[in-house]
């Protein structure tokens, strides 16, 4: 076999390959036999008529159609692995030649990783915000953690702002009443913001037995993007009683005695956290320096690869109906354009940290190891609320254990380069990267583990290299690959045919 390859851009090349039917001989003694399993000829039992047999009686275009589409994904790989080249999706077949007996060439179009110059972060410095934990922030976390020990008590007086209601909704839209939007007895925290535009304001003033209508913009369901006349009915009326800030409700809420042994506690967690977002904060900044120094091309396949798994992912939110979808950007104040704009915008961003990170991964020498992958997995079983199995079996389902893998690797990748960063807070103090990140040589615990997780990209796998039975799909999308026997017998000796994907 002899292949060539052409670049056509730094990121599409045209793999030719030229196959002597020599090489194929095993391709045709499994066409025969699968052939005659499918083939019933008098005086043979099934699978045991011989080729000439077979050729009689059926011609010899179908065995040319079997061996074409099975030979070319595999000696397409063939060519592909004898070079350093990482194609990224599907290839696009062509047969542009078949001489019967002789030789069978073909090419194949297909997205490759580009050439990335990793720009030099010598010298590079971000600034973050600081560390900054005042007395109200802690009054706000003590508040919290007081609401979970309040009570709820009735009261007889007009809805405010933070009361407890027991709500009975309906809504109307052009006089078609929504069976979905009614429920009766529905407890709601007014100023919560976790039902409809306006119904705060609606409920606000309104005393238990009230009644009153108001007009909302739909922003989900089949009717999104429509205006609704929501009506809704104060139950009752209950305001939360919160415990008194004192030792006694230190002692119940938490192990310190004293609630000035609590409040400590919150702020030490509290400017824990804040370093932690200084730790996110930077390797935002770094990614966006790195993106903005390199130049990256972007394989386009893969970019509308990437753009359409967003919309759909958006479409499947509103019933797979694009016509909803349009309505609900619109009540956003957004068009389609707009939305498939913004999509490819970040698609491309996506794509670009991608392919960046991974060019840092292999310069760097970035591996992962069981126990990294395995605490990923823990992680993320933990976030979703399943077990470790299950998540695992999930993701062999489909298809994304090795977009876990290399997640985990992309953020071990920028880690290391945030490292190299000078990152000073607002302030001009040097941040302890160290204590977020761990060292290069381990991670630091649980906190550096969920910063890692932060650290992941958030696209899809897009930059794997293809695998066989993605060659095998996009030989039947090329709609089996030729109709290689028919076009032999039209062309003679030549038999030159062309059949794109």
């Amino acid at each position: 076999m002899k292949s060539t390859v052409e670049q056509l851009s730094p990121t599409r090349v045209k793999v030719n390959v030229e196959v002597p039917f020599d090489e194929l001989k095993p391709n045709f003694d499994r066409a025969y036999k699968k052939i005659a399993q499918q083939v019933r000829i008098p005086g043979f039992r099934p699978g045991k008529a011989p080729a000439p047999v077979l050729e009689s009686r059926i011609g010899r275009a179908p065995v040319l159609d079997e061996v074409v589409n099975e030979a070319i994904p595999a000696k397409y790989l063939e060519a592909v692995q004898s070079t350093d080249m990482r194609t990224l999706g599907r290839p696009e077949f062509e047969v542009t030649k078949i001489e019967d007996k002789d030789v069978l060439e073909f090419s194949a179009e297909v997205d490759i990783r580009p050439e990335i110059t990793v720009p030099d972060v010598e010298g590079m410095a971000v600034t973050v915000d600081d560390v900054e934990v005042s007395d109200s922030d802690v009054d706000e976390q003590l508040d919290e953690l007081r609401a979970r020990f309040g009570t709820l008590t009735g009261v007889e007086r007009p809805v405010a702002d933070g009361d407890f209601v027991s709500i009975d909704l309906s809504a109307t839209v052009d006089g078609e009443e929504l069976p979905d939007a009614s429920t009766s007895g529905l407890s709601y925290q007014v100023g919560s913001g976790d039902l409809v535009d306006g119904i705060d304001d609606a409920l606000i003033g309104m005393e238990a037995g009230g009644t009153t209508t108001f007009t909302t913009r739909l922003l989900a369901g089949e009717h999104a993007g429509n205006d609704a006349e929501v009506t809704v009915t104060v139950q009752s009326v209950k305001e939360r009683e919160l415990p008194e800030a004192d030792d006694e409700f230190a002692q119940m809420a938490s192990e310190f005695d004293t609630i000035e042994e609590l409040r400590a506690d919150l702020r030490e967690r509290m400017s824990r956290s804040k370093s932690m977002e200084q730790g996110v904060q930077a390797r935002d900044k770094v990614l966006d320096e790195l993106l903005e120094r390199a130049e990256v091309p972007l394989p386009e396949s893969v970019v509308q690869s990437e753009v359409d798994g967003r919309k759909q992912e958006a479409l499947q939110q509103v019933g797979d109906d694009e016509d909803v979808l349009a309505r609900a950007l619109e009540a956003e104040g957004k068009s389609l354009e707009d939305f498939e704009s913004e999509t490819r915008a970040e698609a491309e961003k996506s794509v670009r940290t991608q392919l960046l990170l991974d060019t840092i991964a292999e310069q760097e020498g970035t591996e992962v190891s069981e126990a990294e992958l395995t605490e990923r997995i823990m992680y993320q079983a933990q976030r979703f609320g399943i077990s470790p199995d299950e998540y695992v079996q999930r993701a062999q389902q489909s298809g994304q254990l090795g977009a876990i893998y290399s997640d985990v690797r992309r953020g071990k990748a920028l880690a290391t380069i945030v490292r190299r960063t000078s990152v000073t807070d607002e302030s001009g103090n040097p941040v302890d990267l160290e204590a977020l990140f761990g060292s290069e040589e381990s991670q630091a615990g649980d906190e550096a583990a969920k910063l890692a997780d932060a650290m992941e990209s958030d696209a899809a796998e897009a930059t794997e290299v293809v695998q066989p039975d993605e060659v095998e799909g996009a030989v039947a999308d090329a709609g089996e690959a030729t109709d290689a026997g028919e076009a032999a017998e039209q062309s003679g000796e030549s038999g030159e045919t062309s059949n794109e994907r």
